[in-house]
């Protein structure tokens, strides 16, 4: 049968069946790559500082390489947070490097994590990532890096902090203090207030998760509330706040928590 408009053209025409065997061969060996870039601030995140030349570094070490950059993800988020929960964008691209048996790669380090808690985190999820600026480093030099710039983030907060705080006592003010900060409408008054609600009812609920299944258990052996926070002040159980419980207290958690009373 002739071929319609003429036989193909092109060096592939005559290539055997092995030929395109191997080619998809190379095609499933070859190393796949998850990109994650970062920026800290909000600001940073609408300009766009940072983030392309990021973006390059992690095209130019998938080219250089040979590997299949499927997917970038981008963060507006602070290194420094020892729980990955509060950075979904991470947790995406982990998830998404995971089910593609593929390596999570970043431009640099530090862009990553600047936490050795939340490296722990990484190396427990057994996630495969690299550095396009450290791609030869081991786990020991790794380790090495995100402690010394844990080190460098809390020294910077250390120093903002006193220099804050130098500032106020020369009268200087910050914040709602200033005249143009108090621009804030009813609505948006409001919003803030369910936000602020919010984070105070996560805050509490992550304070007393471990303990709850305590009080739970000791409820359900028929205790009252206040021999309930007898007994927690007797093993040395605090409340978030540092002070001993109480009726009132332990109330307010089983209300927090109604399932650990059953």
């Amino acid at each position: 049968m002739p071929f319609k408009g003429g036989p193909p053209k092109g060096p592939n025409f005559f290539a055997s069946p092995i030929h395109y065997l191997q080619r998809a061969m190379m095609m499933l060996n070859q190393t796949k790559l998850v990109g994650l870039v970062r920026v800290s601030t909000d600001k940073q995140g609408r300009s766009g500082l940072g983030l392309e030349a990021q973006r390059a570094m992690i095209e130019e070490y998938a080219a250089r390489t040979g590997a299949q950059l499927v997917r970038i993800y981008t963060e507006v988020e602070s290194g420094g947070h020892d729980d990955l929960a509060d950075r979904p964008e991470v947790l995406r691209a982990i998830s998404h490097t995971k089910r593609a048996n593929a390596v999570l790669c970043v431009a640099k380090l530090d862009r990553l994590v600047r936490s050795t808690v939340a490296m722990t985190a990484l190396k427990v999820a057994k996630v495969k990532f690299v550095a396009c600026d450290s791609s030869t480093a081991n786990e020991f030099t790794i380790d090495i890096h995100v402690a010394v710039s844990a080190d460098e983030r809390r020294r910077i907060s250390d120093r903002t902090k006193q220099a804050l705080k130098a500032y106020r006592a020369r009268g200087g003010l910050l914040g709602a203090s200033l005249p143009q900060c108090r621009n804030l409408d009813q609505q948006a008054r409001e919003k803030g207030a369910r936000r602020a609600g919010e984070a105070h009812r996560r805050n509490a609920d992550d304070a007393y998760r471990d303990v709850a299944p305590l009080v739970g258990e000791l409820r359900r052996d028929g205790l009252s509330q206040r021999e309930i926070a007898e007994r927690l002040n007797a093993e040395g159980y605090e409340t978030r706040a540092g002070k001993p419980w109480g009726q009132v207290q332990v109330c307010r958690l089983l209300k927090r928590f109604p399932a650990a009373s059953f």
